[in-house]
C-alpha cells in the first residue's frame, strides 16, 4: 500500500540568498517553491529534517505528495531537489502541482523480481546488469506507480530487456516509445561475469583447439 506523505508549509516573504540561509541556519527550514497548473507560483519554506526524512523512503520521489500550506492542502510531486555541494545539506526544493484530469510525465524507480531464483541466474551462473535505476512514465496522477517491476524468471542468458517489454500497470506508457527504435533502451541483462570459470574453460578449449590446426 503506497504510503501518504503530507509536509507542513510556512509561507515565505523574504527572498534573496541572505534570506535563504538565514532560513536553513535559524529556522532549521529550506526555501521552497510550488507552480505549475496555470496558477500563480507560491513561495514557501519546509523543515528541513521533515523532508531529510521523507526522502529516505524511495516512494517520495515517484508520489502524489500533499503540501499543507496553513490549512489548504495542494497534491504535488517533487520536481526539483537541491542539494549542498559537499555538505549534507538540503538547499531548495521544487514542487509541481497536479491534476486528476491532467496527465503527468514521472521518472520511477525499477525494481528486479526474482533475481535471486531466475535460471539464468541460479542456475548458470549469470550476474544481472542494470542498465536503468529509472524510467520516464506519463499517466494520469491516480495511476502512478510507485516503480516497474522486471521480472527476471523468464530472462534468458545473454537476453537485454528493453523499455518496450515492460509490463506496465493500467492507463501508464513511456513516452520515449513513442520515438523510433532508438529510444527504445535497454533496462536490464543477465551475462556470464567476465573472467567466470565458465569462460576461462571456453577459453581453454577454444586455445586448445586452435592448436591442433
Amino acid at each position: 500500500m503506497s504510503q501518504e506523505f503530507v509536509i507542513e508549509a510556512f509561507p515565505r516573504d523574504d527572498q534573496g540568498r541572505g534570506a535563504s540561509r538565514r532560513l536553513r541556519r535559524e529556522e532549521k527550514k529550506i526555501p521552497a517553491i510550488i507552480y505549475g497548473e496555470g496558477k500563480e507560483a507560491v513561495s514557501i519554506s519546509i523543515w528541513e529534517n521533515e523532508l531529510k526524512k521523507a526522502l529516505e523512503n524511495e516512494s517520495f520521489f515517484s508520489q502524489i505528495l500533499t503540501i499543507d500550506l496553513e490549512g489548504k492542502k495542494e497534491s504535488v510531486i517533487l520536481k526539483d531537489l537541491q542539494r549542498h555541494a559537499y555538505k549534507l545539506r538540503l538547499i531548495h526544493a521544487d514542487f509541481l502541482r497536479v491534476d486528476k484530469n491532467h496527465e503527468i510525465v514521472v521518472q520511477v524507480p525499477v525494481h528486479l523480481v526474482n533475481e535471486d531464483t531466475a535460471p539464468a541466474i541460479k542456475t548458470f551462473g549469470g550476474v544481472a546488469f542494470r542498465l536503468l535505476t529509472e524510467v520516464e512514465v506519463a499517466c494520469l496522477p491516480q495511476n502512478l506507480p510507485e516503480f516497474i517491476e522486471v521480472d527476471l524468471t523468464d530472462v534468458e542468458m545473454d537476453q537485454v530487456v528493453h523499455l518496450s517489454d515492460l509490463k506496465l500497470p493500467e492507463g501508464v506508457r513511456i513516452p520515449a516509445l513513442q520515438h523510433d527504435a532508438e529510444h527504445d533502451q535497454a533496462v536490464v541483462s543477465i551475462h556470464k561475469p567476465k573472467g567466470s570459470k565458465a569462460d576461462n574453460a571456453e577459453d581453454a578449449e577454444e586455445a586448445e583447439e586452435g592448436g591442433e590446426e
